[in-house]
């Protein structure tokens, strides 16, 4: 097994900060319920507030529209579910918008996106006027997770509102990567993880704008003005505050990764010429590249980068463990011969030049190794796989 990791992945979920441990940590020492009324209870709400006010201030909104949730999958859900009658989305968007709003009852309107990735706005706009009026909700994304093409949101907003359809954006992959300003976008819903900035999983959080009322998903309790029942999480609120303060204030340096992201791009390239990089004509998140090489069976080159200690991704990590080609560059209308070879590289905070150099070392013997581009390869039998595990120690 090789001694180095080298971590590439940040759009799957980002390393734990340290702030965000410290404040997980400090949390799990306090008792009580922040629904109580008496000092235990009041310290707890305080806890709760102050990151709430945190994650306000990382997407510029007020802390009163901020409602903390499990994670962005319940905020996606809890919005699409709202009875709406039509439902506009492209197909490139993340499953957790385009599973509930198939299962809402709702029409649903697939979007044309660029072969860059980007909204065909013109679309958009034919698509509401054919509407007639009916009660309507357009999802996109504010970054891409696969891609990291960027959607011009105010522009959605902008030809949305006069037709009377509400905005929901999920912004998990923007958040902490460039400004993310909910004032100026003017979405009337908005959905952010903590994972994806340093803080824990199993927490985020639903934006909504006054005025855009959301019937909340999960009934029962009173906790966040009504809007998403049941006891806190406290312990997680706590860090996910932590890490949208870092997020914050480290946002100019989030913003440099591009520099070290061109630097791969252009190196990867001059190893591979053939080698695609998938919506760089848009502009696109600084720390994600998908490079595609035609006719490489992806999932042979990620087994061959992990051995070599480092990781990436092929897609989504909600569905990368899957074989077959992303829905994202099938609705880009990528070339399946090129789609199956695509790698998701993702930098982060800690992600250094090294990092980068070990990633284009490695790429280069798989190239000069001549990686083939086979399918993947025939499964074990359960005993060869009993039989792998012993030998490498890791049998039941």
């Amino acid at each position: 097994m090789p001694t180095r990791r080298t971590y590439l992945d940040y759009n799957a979920s980002a390393p734990l900060m340290a702030q965000a441990r410290e404040a997980v940590c400090a949390a799990m020492e306090l008792s009580g319920n922040a629904s109580s009324v008496h000092a235990e209870g009041r310290r707890l709400r305080g806890v709760i507030e102050t990151a709430r006010e945190q994650v306000g201030r990382l997407v510029n909104a007020e802390p009163a529209r901020v409602v903390f949730t499990s994670g962005a999958t319940e905020g996606n859900v809890t919005v699409l579910s709202q009875g709406y009658d039509v439902g506009l989305r492209p197909d490139s968007e993340h499953d957790s918008v385009l599973a509930p709003m198939a299962a809402s009852g709702a029409k649903i309107v697939p979007l044309a996106i660029s072969s860059e990735g980007v909204i065909d706005l013109g679309d958009l706009e034919r698509a509401l006027d054919a509407a007639n009026g009916r009660r309507c909700v357009v999802a996109v994304q504010l970054a891409n997770n696969e891609t990291g093409v960027i959607q011009p949101l105010a522009d959605v907003v902008a030809i949305a509102r006069p037709r009377g359809a509400r905005v929901h954006c999920d912004a998990v992959q923007a958040a902490g990567r460039v400004l993310v300003d909910f004032e100026a976008l003017g979405v009337d819903t908005m959905v952010i993880s903590a994972h994806k900035l340093g803080g824990p999983k199993g927490v985020g959080a639903l934006i909504v704008r006054d005025g855009a009322a959301v019937l909340p998903l999960l009934m029962g309790g009173g906790q966040e003005r009504r809007r998403r029942a049941g006891t806190e999480n406290v312990v997680a609120i706590a860090g996910f505050g932590a890490a949208a303060s870092v997020a914050a204030a480290e946002l100019p340096g989030a913003l440099c990764i591009a520099e070290l992201r061109d630097r791969l791009e252009a190196d990867l390239r001059s190893i591979t010429p053939n080698a695609k990089v998938i919506g760089e004509g848009a502009p696109r998140l600084p720390n994600t590249t998908a490079v595609a090489v035609p006719d490489k069976a992806a999932e042979i080159v990620l087994i061959k980068l992990d051995l070599a200690g480092i990781a990436v991704s092929s897609g989504a990590a909600c569905s990368s463990g899957k074989v077959g080609a992303s829905h994202v560059l099938a609705a880009m209308g990528v070339p399946t011969a090129l789609a199956r070879g695509m790698i998701r590289v993702s930098l982060g905070r800690e992600t250094t030049a090294a990092d980068v150099d070990h990633l284009v070392s490695v790429w280069t013997e798989i190239h000069n190794s001549g990686a083939r581009s086979d399918p993947m390869p025939r499964m074990p039998t359960k005993h060869e796989g009993r039989v792998a595990l012993a030998a490498a120690g890791m049998g039941d």
